[in-house]
């Protein structure tokens, strides 16, 4: 692994937290603390980077199979996030079906965004800024 490729990461890192530290805390539900909201926009994002970057990209031929890279990580993360979300939080929480679906979905629309985002800055501009 080279450091160019995990500076790409850290940055990545950086601006999706970015992205969806806002969602989140605008989507998850009022039954949890703001630093409970705040703390799961790193610490999601903290869980599933690793697998994204360093551990789903050695089961794939990239560039070669890069769709189903992305289905696999864009379908595991959401999936992944919203278990250890409910973990974490959905149990010590007063308990509300509702709610829980608008957090499952805050998660959801969050990652959607980030990967949305990501998507076209990586089409627009790419990543050799980075460098």
């Amino acid at each position: 692994m080279d450091t160019a490729y995990l500076r790409m990461m850290a940055v990545a890192y950086a601006i999706t937290v970015a992205i969806e530290l806002p969602a989140l805390l605008v989507g998850l539900s009022r039954r949890h603390a703001i630093k409970h909201r705040l703390f799961t926009g790193f610490w999601l994002t903290a869980c599933t980077y690793p697998i994204l970057w360093l551990v789903l990209p050695e089961f794939f031929q990239l560039p070669e199979q890069h769709v189903l890279y992305l289905t696999v990580g864009e379908t595991f993360v959401p999936i992944a996030e919203c278990l250890l979300f409910w973990f974490a939080f959905g149990k010590t929480e007063p308990q509300s079906r509702g709610a829980t679906v608008r957090d499952f979905a805050a998660i959801v629309i969050a990652n959607l965004l980030s990967f949305g985002l990501g998507e076209a800055f990586n089409k627009n501009i790419g990543w050799d800024w980075l460098k």
